[in-house]
């Protein structure tokens, strides 16, 4: 009787998610592939249970799509790897009369969002000379591969550096009637323009602008008042700016922070700087670009022993990743490239990882909710329910995360539309209503 009533079971189940599988069919053709915006382009759509490792659906999960910040979900995961608890900001070595000291990519370190500098700190109360010791065998360029070089000025696109400092962006802001700079080393010639002080006059009403090859800042007449605005300042592969910045921010007279070139004798030890965790959850709540390509910097000297973003991908996908549905061309920690392709079954694959190695509830905290983060317009009735990463660039929008229906099923998603003409607005909330219909039904 046991046994008949199992077999009688068992076409049910099966009936089950099939219909359940053609109820999302019928609702992503109707709510996403045959959107007037979306339809213009391309859609990849999975959906993934891991209570049973079914498939709910999919839609082209295994073609390759532009990911844009998506990207940024591969880098989290060697962050959580390799990054350990804490960062390591900084080497350090002392002897009776100084300091050495060697920079190892935090991108923390002096930025306004971190007000914790405790190796500012101690730096500001020794009353050792500080020598800081070049590191040149890193392997790569300021630039990602495949960035947009017109975009030097935009403040999502800051120089990648062993030595950051102040996010290695200039911030300029009003207050009231006065603007204010940090840091202020650049407010002085030979970085500033002339024309400042005049338009200063003129109700705010101004831009901020960079020349493209050198640290000059122009301010020009605007339509409307100035508020703020982050410009990336240039580095140089021997720090003198970050250097010059260091030491005036310390106060230091006669530029007295030295260098060295044979990195001193004896043992370096490491310097802790943040929480890991708390550099992740600001670089996936606002996709903090910068944060992103130092995290897969930072992975790669703890993997390596040296940074390097090509080889370290090459060994992420070469072992920890070696077993990755669909090999993807991933070309940054940012995803700032069009040259990165991934497909959806990559993302539901890097999401369940994540999970499985360091837990769904460490995620929910990283990852912003509805209402939160570069979600904050949007699922603000699922917040709670729905934890993912966003991801924009022209023409290309895309989805990946967490989704806890109303019966508690954990489902997998992974959301990647391409190559529509429209804006990105129509394309996210058709997305959205895909989603909570979703939630509300199963």
């Amino acid at each position: 009787m046991k046994i008949f009533h199992f077999l009688f079971l068992i076409p049910y189940f099966l009936f089950s998610a099939c219909s359940v599988s053609k109820q999302i069919s019928k609702q992503a053709d109707t709510i996403l592939i045959q959107d007037s915006a979306i339809n213009q382009g391309h859609i990849g759509i999975s959906i993934f249970e891991p209570a049973t490792g079914k498939y709910w659906y999919d839609y082209q999960a295994e073609k390759y799509f532009v990911p844009a910040s998506n990207t940024k979900l591969f880098s989290l995961y060697a962050g959580m790897k390799y990054l350990g608890d804490s960062i390591t900001g900084w080497y350090f070595r002392e002897t009776r009369d100084t300091i050495y000291i060697k920079p190892n990519g935090d991108p923390t370190f002096l930025h306004p969002d971190f007000k914790n500098q405790n190796f500012f700190n101690s730096l500001k109360a020794t009353s050792k000379k500080i020598s800081l010791s070049l590191k040149l065998n890193d392997k790569f360029e300021t630039y990602g591969s495949g960035w947009a070089w017109n975009d030097y000025g935009a403040s999502y696109m800051p120089e990648r550096s062993r030595f950051s400092i102040y996010g290695n962006v200039v911030t300029f802001e009003t207050r009231g009637s006065k603007l204010f700079m940090i840091p202020k080393y650049f407010w002085k010639a030979p970085y500033m323009s002339e024309p400042m002080i005049q338009l200063l006059g003129r109700g705010n009403k101004i831009s901020v602008s960079r020349n493209k090859d050198e640290n000059k800042f122009w301010f020009n007449s605007a339509d409307s008042p100035f508020v703020k605005d982050e410009i990336p300042f240039k580095t140089d592969i021997l720090w003198s700016l970050q250097r010059k910045l260091l030491n005036d921010t310390l106060k230091l007279l006669n530029d007295t922070i030295s260098y060295d070139l044979t990195l001193g004798e004896g043992t370096f030890k490491s310097f802790k700087t943040q929480p890991t965790d708390t550099l992740l959850k600001i670089m996936m709540h606002r996709s903090d670009n910068f944060f992103a390509e130092q995290t897969l910097l930072m992975a790669s000297n703890e993997k390596l022993g040296y940074m390097s973003d090509r080889k370290m991908i090459d060994y992420l996908l070469n072992n920890d990743l070696k077993d990755i549905p669909q090999k993807p061309r991933w070309v940054d920690g940012s995803g700032l490239s069009r040259y990165n392709l991934f497909t959806p079954k990559d993302f539901i694959y890097i999401l369940q990882k994540l999970k499985n190695e360091f837990s769904l509830e460490r995620l929910k905290v990283i990852l912003p909710t509805g209402g939160t983060g570069t979600l904050s317009s949007l699922y603000k009735k699922d917040s709670g329910y729905i934890f993912a990463k966003t991801g924009t660039l022209s023409n290309h929008v895309a989805l990946s995360g967490f989704l806890i229906t109303k019966k508690n099923k954990l489902l997998i998603f992974s959301i990647l539309p391409g190559n529509f003409i429209s804006s990105a607005t129509p394309v996210r909330k058709a997305i959205e209503k895909f989603l909570s219909n979703i939630r509300q039904r199963y």
